[in-house]
């Protein structure tokens, strides 16, 4: 089995949202296909990846660095034991090659794009749905068949007023979703209290924790086992109620999000206080697979890249997913007929 190829390309997810911290009139990301000499149903497996808002395109280190070491590396540095799949764990070693520790805020993003693209081909190889493959390996075999998820909205758009985040609110009811932003803040009694500070201001989050007896949130701008590890023993989170919400595109890829799974066990801490940042199939997918607490959505914006399966709607506030090979981009028709546009 081989890499024949791989292409990336800097898309647009541009919009006129803003948050508390940044707006999103510039957001780009990177999409890559990784093609194989494999063939299903008479076609190339082709492997597709994307790195989650928030965080800028990858393409300088990707094309400079990433994907050279993939591409001239010998064909059987790739492969897992059998020799008839990919190793993406093996791959990520090789995509950190003289890459020294820490700074883990761009680099990350950009293993994290390949990362996606390869668990899509392992699945594709093995004819399963990645969150069964995972199951398999991590699980014996159990996955959930459905997910919490809850609508992430409310932001600032030019002129908007109270009257329009009402409907937008109501809109996620009507969709589906159940975890009710009004109901939530009556009386105050908050699902989670999420990003109180700076990412890193470990100090800053155990003196909330001390004070703030309701559940905290935080993760989403942790980008590698380490710093979560860190947040751990410094910042004063608790296992009992607070969520975790590292994303795994922007983190390196799934590969060291499994190396934060052994570090939240280490602290006992359970899986299902992890409900990550992203809101898309990849997330949707190691949700499922390894027993997660549920998986970010984004309902009206960021599209075609934020969203699930076109068949699974949201049904009291969870989600379904598709039996579909691979990561499942095939069964979000948008999203798909993009990247085949994108890579033809």
């Amino acid at each position: 089995m081989r890499i024949t190829d791989i292409q990336e390309r800097q898309l647009s997810i541009a919009s006129n949202i803003r948050n508390a911290y940044i707006d999103f009139s510039k957001m780009t990301l990177s999409a890559v296909a990784i093609t194989t000499d494999i063939e299903r149903g008479g076609r190339p497996v082709v492997g597709y990846g994307f790195n989650s808002n928030g965080r800028y395109a990858q393409s300088g280190i990707l094309q400079e660095r990433i994907i050279p070491r993939v591409l001239e590396a010998p064909p059987e540095d790739l492969l897992d034991a059998s020799e008839t799949n990919l190793d993406p764990e093996r791959i990520w070693r090789l995509m950190m090659r003289n890459e020294k520790p820490g700074g883990h805020g761009e680099r990350s993003v950009a293993v994290g794009v390949i990362d996606m693209a390869l668990w899509d081909i392992v699945a594709k190889v093995e004819g399963k749905p990645l969150y069964q493959v995972l199951a398999d390996r991590y699980r014996g075999g159990q996955a959930d068949s459905e997910v919490f998820v809850y609508a992430a909205g409310g932001y600032y758009y030019p002129g908007k007023g109270t009257d329009d985040l009402v409907a937008e609110l109501r809109s996620y009811l009507e969709m589906g979703y159940d975890t009710a932003y009004g109901e939530a803040l009556e009386p105050y009694g908050l699902r989670w209290y999420e990003e109180a500070g700076d990412p890193l201001d470990y100090q800053l989050q155990a003196r909330l924790a001390a004070t703030y007896a309701l559940p905290l949130a935080t993760g989403e701008n942790l980008f590698s086992h380490q710093d979560v590890r860190n947040l751990l023993r410094y910042g004063g989170m608790r296992s009992d109620r607070d969520v975790l919400q590292m994303d795994p595109v922007l983190s390196y890829g799934l590969v060291d999000y499994l190396r934060m799974l052994v570090v939240l066990h280490e602290h006992d801490w359970s899986p299902r206080r992890c409900i990550p940042h992203g809101g898309h199939q990849f997330a949707l997918n190691i949700a499922a697979g390894l027993g997660l607490g549920g998986n970010e959505s984004y309902p009206h914006v960021f599209a075609p890249f934020g969203g699930f399966a076109d068949d699974t709607p949201i049904e009291g506030g969870r989600v379904g997913l598709p039996d579909v090979p691979g990561v499942g981009f095939e069964a979000k028709r948008d999203l798909y007929e993009l990247l085949q546009a994108t890579f033809a």
